[in-house]
């Protein structure tokens, strides 16, 4: 079997990996161990706070929305069910944006669900 040298490609790969770990603290950025361990984490945790986001921005909008609507004597469930019974599509992210930038708009919106 024919001997493979391999010093530029691990050169190579360690620098890719080490350039990924600039910033980290103690040996995890200039120990290649370490560094891998930590290269994998950071991509679990960045996975999972790209779904986590989403829900939270979903919260966001359903307090901003429940704060809106409480000055018409509404609550944030009846007036999802109102929209809803009224067909009016417009999703918690446009309605929480007009709420806070748009009062008037949100407000003809309100009007319009609760008659």
């Amino acid at each position: 079997m024919p001997r493979v040298k391999r010093g530029k490609v691990r050169t190579q790969k360690r620098r890719a990996l080490l350039s990924k770990t600039k910033g980290y603290k103690w040996g995890r950025k200039n120990l290649t161990r370490m560094a891998k361990t930590a290269v994998n984490k950071a991509g679990a945790y960045a996975l999972r706070d790209r779904r986590a986001k989403k829900r939270e921005m979903r919260r966001l909008w359903q307090i901003q929305l429940n704060a809106a609507v409480r000055k018409f004597e509404l609550s944030y469930s009846k007036f999802i069910g109102l929209l809803k019974s009224k067909n009016i599509e417009l999703d918690r992210k446009v309605l929480a944006d007009m709420a806070g930038n748009n009062p008037e708009l949100f407000e003809k919106i309100v009007e319009k669900v609760k008659s």
